[in-house]
């Protein structure tokens, strides 16, 4: 064991002996996990054409509906991904936490019917999506919200004769995914961006002609320590945790803390995220 992972085990174990003050507990169970915050990133490369310079790409992940996030919140978030106009929304994946458990109604295909993304709204599965005989259960209730699924497939995106890629893969916890398949007949030199729900996938996506990457799973650890940093995350979000990172000549990873949480209804240093991509061109 290193002295990081060390370290990390020490202060769960002596939260999990001693317990957190009473204020502690009640922020990190009550308030934080509510404090959404805006994310905002320019995605700048002279492979987008002029005709996409200021698009604006919203992703959110991870609402884990039904696990201490309720539908009444969702709504309240949809207002919000409304409030910042964007052109396209991207979900990447885990709708509700137990899908066999989750009381399954219009309401919740309303919600995201609400969400407006005028140029598209994809998603992809997560890992809780499959889980729990989710797979075509979920997939309804997404396809009557308007969003398209991107399940080893892609779109392309276009503006007059003008036109970029955007990718997406089956979940690689419970799925089969597959980007060879994904980006069949691609245009390897165009903008190529790629939605894929676990992020240490990257390591393998680096050897594509991709240069975006869109990724939740991990939601940042959840519990952050100062001077630590997280304690605990997935697998398959032991490498990239939360933000973004270079990796090999062209790809750029962006992963994101995620809306809900699961497992345990804390979040602490580690605040539920959506982020607002703008394409810059250097064209």
């Amino acid at each position: 064991m290193n002295r990081r992972s060390f370290l990390k085990k020490m202060a769960a174990s002596v939260l999990a002996l001693f317990g957190v003050g009473g204020g502690t507990y009640y922020y990190a169970r009550e308030i934080e996990p509510g404090m959404l915050k805006l994310h905002k990133e320019t995605l700048t490369s002279d492979k987008i054409p002029k005709s996409f310079d200021g698009l604006k790409i919203l992703q959110f992940s991870d609402t884990h509906v039904g696990f201490h996030y309720s539908l009444e919140q969702l709504d309240q978030l949809s207002a919000e991904i409304n409030s910042h106009d964007p052109d396209i929304v991207l979900f990447t994946g885990d709708l509700v936490d137990e899908p066999d458990k989750f009381e399954w109604d219009q309401r919740i295909k309303n919600v995201l019917k609400n969400i407006h993304g005028p140029e598209g709204k994809f998603w992809i599965y997560g890992n809780h999506d499959h889980g729990g005989y989710g797979t075509e259960i979920v997939r309804e209730a997404m396809d009557s919200g308007g969003f398209k699924l991107l399940q080893n497939n892609h779109a392309i995106l276009t503006k007059g004769d003008d036109s970029i890629t955007l990718a997406g893969v089956d979940d690689v916890m419970l799925g089969r995914p597959d980007l060879s398949k994904a980006l069949e007949g691609t245009d390897p030199d165009a903008f190529t961006m790629v939605m894929i729900h676990e992020p240490d996938y990257a390591d393998k996506a680096k050897q594509y002609p991709i240069d975006v990457q869109f990724s939740g799973h991990s939601h940042g650890g959840q519990v952050q320590i100062p001077l630590v940093g997280h304690i605990y995350t997935p697998a398959y979000a032991e490498k990239y945790v939360e933000g973004n990172y270079r990796i090999g000549d062209r790809l750029q990873l962006y992963v994101s803390r995620g809306i809900g949480t699961t497992r345990l209804p804390y979040r602490f240093l580690c605040a539920p995220e959506i982020t607002l991509f703008q394409l810059q061109s250097k064209q």
